[in-house]
């Protein structure tokens, strides 16, 4: 390992032990959330409420030096109230556009499927091509641009299921779910005289990002490993219990996850594992189960894990 490739890994840690002593017992939803983070992708986190999914997003925010943004998703919320527009100014009599919280490096939507299926659309465009287009104009995000969306359960009252065009743009998505007794302990006595995430301190500034970022699309993935991924996404698409299988972009996320989970692992190269650990989070919420699948009470995740188990590993 280099001297450059050293010193970053080693504030990676630092931030990976940050979050550890702020958000207990989630060691791997951490994980989950730096791999996404890293692979150039954007995170959704989805539980019920109370469990800790935007105190996670922020004390990541607060890990890098960079311009952050939340935003609480309501069902009266307005695409404009995201993207931001036109506003007339009657001392220079002419609109002027003004920016919505859009525009940072880290956007965190939290309860985004408490808003309208329209609203939550706004960030479509953005999420694809760090990009937004407001009356015919087109407007670049800043670099890098990353959605952190908290969303609770489908089910849970008052909620919109998001498109499945917005879940295909998610890199990666998981489950908080309760913290264990000794954690939930050490959370309630941390929280004691304040809350642990306003005495964190960035760890990482934008360079320090975006050099992470293009180390990553350096490690080694072996042809075995590429043809690998190709063949769980080909099982997906004969699976007897879905109605479209995985597409192209899914593999190429599943591909730059892999390679992130590698380098966060201090490895250079992808092994079967990294893409075997991240294949339900990476694919399960861009499943369509057909509706007699659905109503029997299967899960994404039971049947990401059969067609899985129907590739073959690489030795």
């Amino acid at each position: 390992m280099d001297d450059l490739r050293e010193r970053q890994f080693q504030k990676l840690e630092q931030v990976r032990k940050v979050l550890n002593n702020t958000i207990r017992g989630k060691q791997e939803s951490i994980e989950m959330l730096l791999v996404g983070l890293f692979s150039g992708g954007h995170i959704l986190i989805e539980d019920v409420p109370g469990v800790g999914k935007t105190s996670l997003a922020k004390a990541l925010a607060k890990c890098i030096e960079s311009q952050f943004q939340r935003v609480q998703f309501t069902p009266d919320l307005l695409p404009a109230d995201i993207t931001g527009g036109p506003i007339y100014s009657q001392k220079e009599e002419e609109f002027k556009f003004r920016e919505g919280p859009i525009f940072t490096n880290i956007l965190l939507a939290d309860e985004i499927n408490r808003a309208s299926p329209r609203t939550q659309s706004a960030l479509l465009e953005a999420m694809g091509e760090s990009q937004t287009t407001i009356a015919g104009t087109k407007y670049a995000l800043p670099s890098p641009f990353v959605v952190i969306a908290t969303q609770n359960s489908i089910d849970y009252h008052g909620t919109f299921p998001l498109p499945e065009a917005q879940l295909d743009r998610f890199a990666i998505s998981f489950s908080m779910n309760y913290p264990d007794m000794e954690s939930e302990i050490a959370l309630l006595t941390d929280r004691r005289t304040s809350d642990p995430i306003d005495a964190i301190s960035a760890v990482l500034n934008i360079e320090n990002f975006l050099e992470i970022q293009k180390m990553i699309r350096d490690i080694k993935v072996d042809d075995s490993l590429t043809h690998y991924i190709v063949e769980i996404l080909n099982k997906s698409r004969v699976h007897s219990q879905l109605s479209t299988g995985c597409s192209p972009r899914a593999g190429l996320i599943l591909y730059r996850c892999a390679q992130s989970r590698a380098y966060l692992q201090g490895r250079d190269y992808v092994i079967p594992e990294d893409i075997h650990s991240l294949a339900v989070p990476v694919l399960a919420h861009r499943l369509h189960i057909k509706k007699q699948a659905k109503n029997a009470g299967i899960t994404n995740a039971q049947i990401v894990a059969d067609f899985l188990s129907q590739a073959r590993a690489p030795h």
